[in-house]
């Protein structure tokens, strides 16, 4: 198969339509899209990426109004979030439509639906005309891409076509919120924070749970990780070396010569750049990347999620604890 390009979301749109799997831009990060309403389709996304099946896809709409198109029974909790945070990098977990096929949802009885806000997707999914599932554009198990060249480089061969847009500007995944429990429960930190999401609704949770984990798209199978050893230092703590890499917001104190130093303005630029940053490292071939903690507030708790499971540990955990498994979703 040939992997074909254009920037014109009307011929991306009409790959689509035709059954085929089309990458495309978002705010977040680059998605690969099918016709989430078309079983044959969506199951082309799982076979260009490698994605383990028991994994639910994010189903992407144009527009509040189209939510319906996939979802019902949609509690107040979910309006709420919707109106607030849509178009934008939020994801809502709701009851499934009968007509969604399971291998969307994995076989669960809820979608999760988002409205992305670039306008090179939002253009896209209005000529789409239907709902688009999608994951992130990338092999299964590498860091979500955030240009074009890096879904090509991935998927070359494997799918129909490209959207070609700019570099995905928050760089980090949906937040994730399952609306259908009382309270409503965050199950991935993302671009939302969990701070914003609870001046909408208030008695909101984050999940404590694997089980909690596994209604949501995005928290199955080890992902995030580039092929370098990723470990997780402070600037003074960081051990240089010719192999190694620095990616923080502070400079790395101690004496020795780093392979490649990157460093951020502020914390959305560190979550902006992470995931480029991550594969120029291993085009590279630097054996090390040493990424520095931020705190857990704010954007800091989806970036701190991302730089543990890059580092094969499970979100919320240390370092030092038991590797996670996940898999992505924009």
């Amino acid at each position: 198969m040939i992997t074909q390009r254009t920037d014109d979301p009307e011929k991306a749109a009409r790959w689509l339509r035709a059954g085929d799997c089309v990458a495309f831009p978002t705010e977040t990060v680059y998605g690969l899209g099918a016709n989430a309403l078309n079983a044959d389709a969506v199951a082309k996304i799982f076979e260009a990426k490698g994605r383990p099946a028991d994994n639910p896809l994010i189903v992407h709409v144009a527009s509040v109004e189209q939510v319906e198109q996939v979802a019902q029974n949609l509690s107040s909790a979910a309006w709420a979030l919707l109106r607030a945070f849509s178009p934008g990098p939020l994801t809502c977990v709701v009851h499934k439509r009968d007509d969604v096929p399971e291998v969307t949802t994995a076989g669960l009885d809820t979608v999760g639906v988002r409205i992305p806000s670039l306008p090179v997707a939002q253009a896209f999914l209005t000529a789409c005309a239907v709902p688009v599932a999608a994951p992130s554009a990338n092999q299964s198990g590498r860091p979500s891409p955030t240009t074009w060249e890096a879904v090509r480089y991935d998927l070359d061969g494997r799918i129909r076509g490209i959207l070609i847009g700019p570099q995905s500007p928050t760089g980090i995944e949906s937040t994730v919120i399952d609306t259908t429990t009382r309270p409503p429960v965050v199950l991935r930190p993302g671009a939302v924070s969990v701070e914003e999401a609870r001046r909408v609704v208030p008695d909101l949770t984050i999940a404590d749970s694997v089980e909690q984990e596994k209604r949501s798209p995005g928290t199955r199978h080890r992902h995030y990780a580039p092929d370098a050893t990723v470990e997780l230092a402070s600037a003074a703590e960081a051990v240089p070396g010719a192999e190694a890499a620095f990616l923080g917001l502070n400079a790395p104190t101690q004496s020795g010569s780093w392979g490649h130093v990157v460093l951020a303005r502020d914390l959305p630029d560190y979550a902006a750049r992470l995931y480029a940053a991550l594969r120029q490292f291993d085009a590279e071939d630097l054996a090390r990347i040493v990424c520095e903690p931020v705190e857990p507030t704010g954007l800091g708790r989806a970036l701190m999620d991302r730089l543990r499971r890059a580092a094969g540990h499970a979100s919320g955990e240390t370092p030092s604890d038991a590797a996670a498994e996940a898999d992505e979703a924009p």
